[in-house]
């Protein structure tokens, strides 16, 4: 059975998407006109999955027009081809849409996922991940990546508060953000060695992350700002 056939045009249904529309892309709402390009939407759903969870909207343009899909099946078979390189496999809830004149948008559910990080298999056998950030999905670090791993795992997190944790501390009274190039720089230590104390430290509630393409940014977990990837268990 195609889709149009097993679905049917649904008043309340539409003006729910309209709704919905109204509020702008978002932490947890993203919007695509086509499938033209499957990767980039597969990479907004991994980015959901990896953060708070989503919802993802093919048929609406970026000017907030409803335009729909003339042939969603097209769509979500190439969708659920791209799908096939995420690792672990994504948990999504389609719906289709229709809003008439033979047309249909369609919507694709992410909730935060239990088993992250999720994974893009590049054409190269790499692996890419991504999280939300604000209203962009954006590739994630190896810090970032570890953290959100371990943190659905975590239980009693230990450090040791030793000199370098000392100057990172004293560096945060005065500056409030840090990254983790900066901290290589004030601690002398080698990158490696920096970045797994920052995870610990994140893991331990004493800092937060803030995923940044230039650079993820480190603060004290106490201070008021802008959510970070680690608050809420996500």
């Amino acid at each position: 059975m195609r889709p149009q056939e097993s679905v049917t045009f649904n008043a309340q249904q539409v003006q729910q998407l309209k709704k919905l529309v109204m509020q702008r892309e978002g932490l947890t709402l993203e919007f695509k006109r086509k499938a033209a390009f499957p990767e980039k939407i597969v990479r907004e759903m991994i980015a959901f999955a990896n953060t708070k969870g989503g919802i993802l909207l093919v048929g609406i343009g970026d000017d907030l027009t409803i335009p729909g899909l003339k042939h969603p099946e097209d769509d979500s078979h190439v969708i659920k081809q791209a799908l096939k390189k995420c690792k672990p496999a994504l948990k999504y809830t389609e719906t289709y849409i229709p809003i008439g004149n033979a047309r249909t948008v369609i919507q694709y559910e992410i909730a935060e996922s239990t088993n992250k990080p999720h994974y893009l298999l590049t054409d190269t056998e790499t692996k890419e991940s991504f999280v939300r950030v604000e209203d962009k999905s954006i590739k994630a670090s190896r810090e970032v990546r570890e953290i959100a791993k371990r943190s659905q795992h975590k239980k009693d997190i230990r450090f040791n508060y030793g000199e370098h944790e000392h100057l990172l501390m004293k560096y945060l009274d005065v500056n409030n953000t840090i990254t983790l190039k900066k901290f290589t720089e004030i601690s002398g230590l080698k990158k490696f060695y920096a970045s797994k104390k920052l995870i610990l430290l994140v893991l331990a509630d004493v800092l937060r992350v803030s995923p940044n393409e230039r650079g993820d940014i480190y603060s004290l977990a106490f201070r008021s700002g802008e959510s970070s990837l680690h608050r809420n268990g996500s």
